[in-house]
Order: C-alpha cells, then sequence, then structure tokens
C-alpha cells in the first residue's frame, strides 16, 4: 500500500467492511479494502484503507455507524 493510505478499519467479518466502504463510497471517499485473511484458517482480519486527507472525515462516518 502507498504511503499516503491509512487504515480507517479493520474486522474479521469482512461484512461489516463491505458496509462501510460503501459508506464512505457514498460520501465520494475513496477506499480500498484488503483482505487479510488465511484462506483456509479463515484467521486475520479485513481492513479498510482511505487516503490520509480523507482520514479524519472517514473514522467519524464509521464511529457514527458503530454507534447505531
Amino acid at each position: 500500500m502507498e504511503e499516503d493510505w491509512v487504515m480507517v478499519f479493520s474486522s474479521a467479518q469482512r461484512y461489516l467492511v463491505d458496509i462501510y466502504h460503501d459508506v464512505l463510497e457514498d460520501a465520494d471517499i475513496e477506499s480500498v479494502v484488503v483482505d487479510k485473511k488465511d484462506s483456509m484458517y479463515l484467521l486475520g482480519a479485513v481492513e479498510l484503507y482511505v487516503r490520509v486527507e480523507n482520514a479524519f472525515i472517514a473514522k467519524q462516518l464509521i464511529e457514527k455507524g458503530e454507534s447505531e
């Protein structure tokens, strides 16, 4: 991953990352999903990254979604 990207969310459940990916997309924030799960044992996490300049807003949107 390039230096100007930062992780804003991580979960063992892919569907949660996909939900927040869609939330950020709806807010016109570019995001990338990186699946670091082991395919055989399904251990690990799925991570959501945004550009550094969008990190604050992205984290705010994610926190708002988690509190609902």
